[in-house]
Formats: C-alpha cells, structure tokens, sequence
C-alpha cells in the first residue's frame, strides 16, 4: 500500500515538473531572445551615431537600452503594447531628411542594399531606432526581471508580443515624420500580393503618413531576377494600393523594374537574360536605332 502511493506522489510530481517546465521554458513556437541582446543593442547604438550617421549627434545609448529593456521586461510576453516603447522611440528618435523614405513590402535584404544604409535612401532599418532592432528577436516573462532565451510567442500565437509591437510603434513613427517625395518598393513576384492586407504598409505606416508633409510617392514594383511576374503597376494588389493613396489625395506615379535596382540585382545574376546590358545600336548622327533589356525599366 505504500509502495502504490509513494509511486503515485512520483508520479504526480513528475507531472506537475514537466508542466511547469513547459510553462517556464520551451514554450513558445517562436525563436528565443537573441543572445548578448544587450550588448548587441548598445554597439549598434554606438556604431549608428558615430560611423553610420554621425550627424544626428550625441545619444545616450545605456538609456536607450534601458528604455528598450524595460518595454517587455517583467510583462507578460502577450500584453505588450506599441506605446511601451514611448521612450524608447523619444531617446532615439532622430530627424528623416526629406524625399529620402523608403517603404517596403517582401523584399527587406533588396531594401537594406539599395538603402546603402542611408546613403541613397532611409528605410526604417536605417533610422537609429530601428537599426538597433533589424533582425533581432526578443522576449521577457512575466514576473521576471530575466529575458526569455529559450522561445518567444510568434505572431500567430499571439499580436501583442514585444517585437510585433515594437515594429508597429516604429513604422508609425517612421511614417509619420516621412516627408517630401515617398518611395514604395515591392516585389512583383511574391505570391499572396505584392501589397499585402493586412501589412505593416498597409495598416501602421499609409494610416500615419502626413498629407500636409508628402509631395508624392512613387512606387516600384520590381521582379525576382529568377521569380515569375506575377504584379506589375496597374493590377491586382498594385492596382488597389494605387487607388487607395489616389483615394487620399496623393500624387501617385508608379513604376515597373526600377532601372537603379534591377542593376543591384543583376550583380548577383549577371549571366541571366534579364541582365544582360543594352544592345544599344547608333546610326552615325548618334541617334538611337534600338535597345537592349534594359529599355523599359525606368530612368535612374
């Protein structure tokens, strides 16, 4: 008789281990903190305002970690909110120059080579507050001042989790202080749209544009070198997006296979037929008898 309930108590305290092990570690779907999170975030701060774009002057980079930290720390991974990282957003918040924006749908790694960090455009990777957190994850716990390495919630397990709600108060104030000529770039070969609803574009960054501040916004819509054409300017999802932004009272021009990044492109496919550089043929007087691909994919 003893044998049997002492195999019980086991029993039962096996379970209840592995439950709240479950509960404690392991249990989200999503990818763990980013290790050295801290560290991460500090350098890149200071490696933004003295190598990458030293003219938006002094930060305090320990405070905006700080700031950063304590959005999510001590929370539960669920319940964070854009506006909890209001101070993080004032601490690192710096001015975007003028027809220098840069949105993007499905396409980042294009977005961050064209961007050239700043130096053709200013993507929101490109901002301070946004270069700190580029392809970062991370995630706290509730009743804890410790950070969460083992998973953290995705977006389908719940909406509100720190990095979903970081990137929404981000591009809204991206958004929001855009200025000048606007630039879209999206992908005319991903399948599903290459302007999604629901997306960031979609739902936190047109919603918060300033009218009064936006002269125009051009849109690019730009193939896979090796992918179908699936979208181009005037259909399906390009078409709504256009309509929406005509709707509001922008001034909307739109373009397929935007020369400029059709070259980036190419130096990773130069042997492809896409790339190949104009045939371009002269008569003697100099004027221009034909072309070659590269006629129809915009001015530079």
């Amino acid at each position: 008789m003893m044998k049997s309930l002492f195999s019980s108590v086991v029993l039962v305290s096996v379970l209840f281990m592995n439950s709240f092990s479950e509960v404690q570690g392991g249990k989200w779907k999503g990818e763990g903190t980013t290790q050295n999170l801290e560290s991460i975030v500090i350098g890149r701060c200071y490696d933004y305002i003295r190598i990458v774009n030293p003219a938006v002057g002094e930060k305090n980079c320990s405070a905006i970690w700080e700031a950063f930290k304590n959005a999510f720390i001590n929370k539960d991974p669920c319940n964070i909110l854009p506006d909890d990282y209001e101070l993080f957003i004032n601490l690192s918040f710096h001015t975007i120059p003028p027809n220098k924006s840069l949105f993007w749908e499905n396409n980042q790694l294009l977005v961050n080579s064209f961007a050239g960090r700043g130096r053709r455009y200013m993507s929101l990777a490109d901002t301070l507050f946004g270069f700190v957190a580029d392809y970062l994850t991370w995630c706290g716990q509730a009743n804890s001042t410790g950070l969460d390495y083992e998973s953290c919630p995705t977006m389908e397990e719940c909406e509100n989790n720190a990095v979903e709600s970081f990137w929404r108060k981000a591009s809204a104030t991206y958004a929001q202080h855009s200025s000048g000529v606007i630039h879209v770039l999206l992908n005319g070969s991903v399948v599903g749209g290459a302007y999604p609803e629901p997306g960031f574009f979609a739902d936190y960054e047109i919603p918060n544009l300033q009218k009064d501040k936006v002269s125009r916004i051009v849109i690019w819509v730009v193939d896979d070198i090796e992918g179908p054409d699936i979208e181009s300017c005037g259909t399906h999802t390009v078409k709504i997006l256009e309509n929406r932004l005509k709707t509001l009272g922008y001034d909307v021009t739109c373009t397929d296979n935007y020369k400029s990044v059709m070259f980036l492109l190419c130096l990773d496919y130069p042997d492809d037929s896409k790339c190949a550089l104009s045939s371009s043929v002269f008569s003697v007087d100099g004027s221009l008898l034909s072309d070659g691909p590269f006629t129809d994919m915009g001015t530079i």
